[in-house]
């Protein structure tokens, strides 16, 4: 399943989404609100108002350049590049997050402290970030929950090399088997068993999985960190 994402930017009210980000990148490849506005097949009164509702959120954005020796024109602003940029970076870091491999692991919440929780689950206790649903409420102690653990977030050891439990910052650590091996040109992904009704996806290098010498049936130690991790509320 391809997974996409609507990144936009908010700043008093205002989102600065993938359309205005497209207007502003033509302004700039065709030197003129006119010239972006008939590239796009826009209204120029309606680009116009659009830039005037943005610059009055977000600052200056569009620098007008009077008739002369160059005959006129805009410019982007400092501001308006380093917003691209930001809404770049966030399509990135939202489309990668989006296509990552995820274990959602059903638990009940057994203990609180703030924003993190123990969940008891079937493959024992684990901890995790609470984040609210929705709007809703952060999940409660007994509360039923869904912890998400994304693949990039797993680290795997030999069960002989695996650090012990309070030698590492990653206070998940669970022992399961090898049940798939997906390798990819540069990445792998590796699926393992832990007793859950999800599988754990974990991702490594070749160079990795030479040196754990995985494969269907190997016996592994996986952990990652607890702000690795998201528990929401059940359906």
């Amino acid at each position: 399943m391809d997974a996409s994402v609507d990144a936009q930017l908010q700043s008093d009210g205002v989102a600065f989404t993938a359309a205005d980000a497209e207007l502003l990148r033509a302004i700039r490849d065709a030197g003129s609100v006119a010239g972006a506005s008939e590239a796009l097949g826009r209204s120029r009164a309606r680009a116009l108002d659009r830039i005037e509702t943005l610059e009055e959120a977000y600052g200056p954005l569009v620098e007008r350049r009077r008739g002369g020796a160059t005959g006129g024109g805009s410019d982007l602003t400092e501001t308006a590049a380093s917003l691209l940029s930001r809404l770049a970076r966030l399509q990135a870091t939202l489309a990668g997050t989006a296509s990552v491999e995820e274990c959602v692991i059903p638990g009940r919440v057994t203990e609180r402290d703030g924003e993190l929780g123990v969940v008891a689950t079937d493959a024992g206790d684990l901890r995790a970030r609470l984040v609210a649903r929705d709007g809703g409420d952060v999940p409660e102690v007994d509360s039923p929950v869904q912890v998400s653990v994304r693949s990039d977030a797993v680290t795997l050891h030999a069960p002989t090399d695996a650090p012990a439990a309070g030698g590492t910052s990653a206070r998940n650590r669970f022992e399961g088997t090898v049940v798939g091996v997906d390798a990819g040109e540069t990445i792998v992904c590796a699926t393992i068993d832990i007793r859950t009704p999800d599988s754990l996806s974990a991702l490594l290098t070749h160079e990795s999985l030479d040196r754990l010498d995985l494969r269907p049936g190997s016996r592994v130690v996986a952990s990652f960190k607890a702000t690795a991790t998201r528990a929401i509320a059940a359906d």
